[in-house]
């Protein structure tokens, strides 16, 4: 077992007084020290980390995290405080088990702050560590692989006992504790009243106008596996009245809601954990005009016949380039996902569409016969800003083809 203890943090000892010693144990024996930060208690998950320099809020309410002790690899974090408008979980709080910070700031200084992040992080149960030397870590991870690990005060010998006991995130269904319980309608748009951000600015269209104006045309029933919000406020502003339906839903119902359209979100775990789902999309396809984006592009793999496996330590950041090999357009994208699709093990006429310009991973697929196609990646996140927005474009040409 081998210990990292902390050096000094942008030049001064971020360390609050009242602060207890705390350490990250690893579940191949590494231990790193630091401090304890948001909730008291302990923490276990799958230690992963994100590259991403903005957007913290965003990612500790991303329901596709739920499991995980989340790294970031940005130092300070906490300095703009928490607001309700930037989640993406449908009730606003936090979806991670764990949060790892290098600095995190003890000052929240932003005009639309309404909590700083120790406060929104104490109140909702979060346990964090401060003061890891992340740039160790993620090199750790990057050698070793994405691990299961353990915050916490205990002594570092029971917190790397308790990593190890932890349930692998391969052959895990995350899924049951993220969707919904029931369907319910949603109709928010990109547009809503946040007073910095202009939509004609944040999604052009051909005619210079925002899409957030465009009327509903069609109805989809959206699969909700632990959907961003963002994503249906993209399938809102591009025309859609979006029934969304919990994970158990099977085609027969899915299809009783006459939709023009079907969508697969993202969600947490292991696809090939989700059978049902499985089953239900490959009742699906050939249907309905079908669009599914992270898990929904690897449940739709599975269901074309292909397989899907744990990547080392994944993609997760906001400047992952990928090549469209249609066109050959390199799109900037944000990604959140540990598991990959294996191309050479799909059927029929599934191909891919998309690549990953790091590694040559899979980042698209389509299956024109069955009008179905998906994307590995987040285009509602806005990383290009708007490289990726075509593709809800192109699910509506999809679904008014099919009238």
């Amino acid at each position: 077992m081998t210990t990292h203890t902390p050096g000094r943090i942008s030049g001064a000892d971020a360390r609050p007084k009242s602060a207890r010693r705390a350490h990250l144990a690893l579940a191949d024996g590494a231990v790193f020290e630091g401090f304890a930060w948001g909730a008291e208690g302990t923490a276990v998950g799958e230690v992963v980390f994100t590259t991403g320099m903005t957007g913290y809020q965003e990612i500790l309410t991303d329901p596709s995290y739920t499991g995980q002790l989340v790294t970031m690899t940005a130092p300070q974090i906490g300095n703009t405080g928490v607001n309700l408008d930037d989640a993406e979980s449908s009730d606003a709080a936090p979806q991670v088990s764990g949060f790892i910070l290098r600095d995190p700031s003890l000052v929240a200084s932003n005009y639309r702050a309404e909590n700083s992040l120790a406060e929104y992080l104490t109140r909702h149960g979060v346990v964090a560590i401060g003061g890891v030397d992340t740039r160790r870590l993620t090199r750790h991870l990057r050698d070793h692989g994405s691990q299961n690990g353990c915050i916490g005060s205990e002594a570092p010998s029971v917190l790397v006992d308790q990593a190890r006991a932890a349930p692998s995130m391969q052959g895990l269904d995350l899924v049951s504790r993220v969707t919904p319980k029931a369907s319910y309608r949603f109709e928010q748009g990109r547009s809503w009243p946040v007073p910095f951000q202009f939509d004609d600015l944040y999604r052009p269209t051909e005619a210079g106008r925002s899409s957030a104006a465009r009327p509903p045309e069609f109805h989809v029933v959206a699969y909700d596996y632990g959907a961003k919000k963002n994503i249906f406020r993209c399938l809102v502003d591009a025309g859609m009245r979006l029934t969304v339906v919990p994970a158990g839903t099977t085609a027969a119902e899915a299809l009783a809601l006459s939709p023009d359209g079907i969508f697969l979100s993202n969600g947490p775990g292991d696809p090939a954990a989700l059978p049902h789902a499985i089953a239900a999309v490959r009742e699906l396809l050939g249907k309905k005009p079908l669009f599914g984006i992270c898990l929904g592009h690897q449940l739709l793999a599975h269901a074309l016949g292909g397989a899907t496996s744990k990547m080392k330590f994944g993609h997760r950041g906001l400047n992952h380039p990928v090549r469209d090999l249609a066109t050959g357009r390199v799109e900037i994208t944000s990604q959140n996902h540990g598991f990959v699709v294996d191309t050479s093990t799909l059927k029929g006429d599934a191909r891919a569409t998309h690549v990953h310009l790091n590694d040559g991973t899979n980042e698209g697929l389509e299956a024109p016969g069955a009008s179905a196609f998906s994307v590995q990646y987040h285009p509602e996140s806005a990383a290009g800003p708007h490289d990726s927005l075509y593709l809800f474009d192109r699910f509506v040409s999809a679904m008014r083809a099919a009238r």
